[in-house]
């Protein structure tokens, strides 16, 4: 330890001391139609069997399996949702849609496009003739008993209709944790049209609460709070029962950064201080009983980076999600980036014909820049400088990195 102060700890190994010891909170029953983005508490196994039953994959005409030259005589239809129950015989033929369940007997497809039809008599039109390619066999998808999801899945649209083809109307997801949100500093304005020419509005509280809120169950604004330790102590206790606190500002090591002693005079222990992080280095993480706080930044980049790096992987962790760090996804460079320091940096990037291009503007309290970026670049410690066109990690923003 250097000045008094800790040594700066890499971000992997931050990020797993963050998760390490997260205990999923409990379960609560949802309608699919709420589900949306949320987490699975158990396994998911199929209570039915997709397809039913035998159907065709296309429009035309069915026919038994040892019976493809024809001519067929024509004996009836089965379409989507009124099946035929006509027991197919050799030289005959039933017009079918697509989806409809086969009828019994058959065993081959002719494409209506290959087909001729002349009064209730159908020959073969084409080079192609019936087949049983075009058949959807019973449990083609999936059969009664698979397991189709596994606990700390999340939830999407596709998901929802699955689990609602597998049987199922409603879900039991993993509880959201309730979240607070405090902004302190003198010079924060709650309303920004009335923000006077030393002070700033308090945009770091709505940009958080809206990168958080689908993945809590509440969350509890709070501030902004005096650089006074009594206010943020008063501030802590008013977010006892949330589960996460998340606070903006205060965080560094100036004279009116208060909050890690408000944290300790309010009995947190602090687990960990100051990351290897461009931007966002004074990050810190702090328990009180089962209750986590997390201090960010106040610069509104590095309050943006480190919430997205921590605090999103926290809340995921929380509510039992399997994947809780945000994903790479590898794209080439637009243009070049210099050598990398003694940490970890994040650049602010646009996505422009599938290549990342790095914004001009990336200090840390350039919200311009920050509104317009598609995505982050991550840089190791130490890294060479990058041409235009080197493969880089990069980390999609609308969607929290996650799949």
């Amino acid at each position: 330890m250097s000045g008094g102060l800790p040594p700066l700890l890499p971000l992997d190994e931050a990020q797993a001391r963050l998760l390490r010891d997260v205990v999923p909170l409990g379960a609560e029953p949802l309608p699919l139609v709420q589900a949306d983005g949320r987490i699975l508490f158990a396994d998911l196994h199929a209570g039915r069997t997709q397809p039913a039953a035998d159907l065709s994959a296309m429009d035309g005409y069915a026919m038994r399996a040892d019976d493809l030259a024809g001519p067929w005589r024509l004996v009836g239809e089965s379409a989507a949702g009124h099946p035929n129950t006509h027991s197919l015989k050799p030289g005959e033929t039933i017009r079918i849609s697509t989806g409809a369940l086969m009828p019994p007997g058959g065993g081959a497809v002719l494409l209506q496009e290959n087909a001729a039809r002349g009064g209730d008599e159908i020959s073969v039109a084409g080079k192609d003739g019936p087949t049983a390619r075009h058949i959807r066999r019973q449990g083609f998808d999936f059969a009664s008993g698979d397991l189709l999801l596994t606990a700390g899945t999340r939830l999407n649209p596709a998901r929802i209709a699955l689990t609602l083809m597998a049987g199922e109307s409603g879900v039991l997801v993993r509880r959201r944790p309730r979240v607070a949100i405090l902004d302190s500093g003198d010079e924060l304005a709650w309303d920004p049209g009335t923000a006077l020419p030393h002070q700033i509005p308090a945009s770091n509280g709505a940009m958080l609460e809206a990168m958080l809120a689908p993945h809590a169950s509440r969350i509890d604004r709070l501030g902004p709070v005096a650089d006074r330790i009594e206010a943020l102590v008063n501030a802590f206790e008013a977010a006892d029962d949330c589960d996460v606190i998340v606070t903006s500002g205060g965080a560094s090591v100036g004279d009116h950064d208060l909050v890690r002693p408000a944290l300790e005079q309010w009995g947190a222990t602090i687990d960990f201080w100051r990351i290897a992080l461009r931007p966002g280095k004074p990050l810190m993480v702090g328990r009180k009983n089962e209750r986590y706080i997390i201090g960010l930044p106040g610069n509104p980049v590095s309050s943006h980076v480190t919430a997205y790096l921590f605090v999103l992987p926290l809340l995921r962790a929380l509510a039992g999600a399997a994947q809780c760090l945000p994903q790479a996804l590898p794209l080439p460079l637009a243009t070049p980036l210099p050598a990398v320091g003694n940490r970890t940096e994040f650049v602010r990037a646009r996505l422009i014909d599938s290549a990342a291009a790095p914004i001009a503007e990336q200090d840390s309290s350039a919200l311009r820049a920050l509104a317009q970026a598609d995505l982050l670049i991550r840089r190791e410690i130490g890294a060479s400088p990058a041409p235009a066109g080197t493969m880089v990690p990069t980390y999609l923003l609308d969607n929290g990195g996650i799949a």
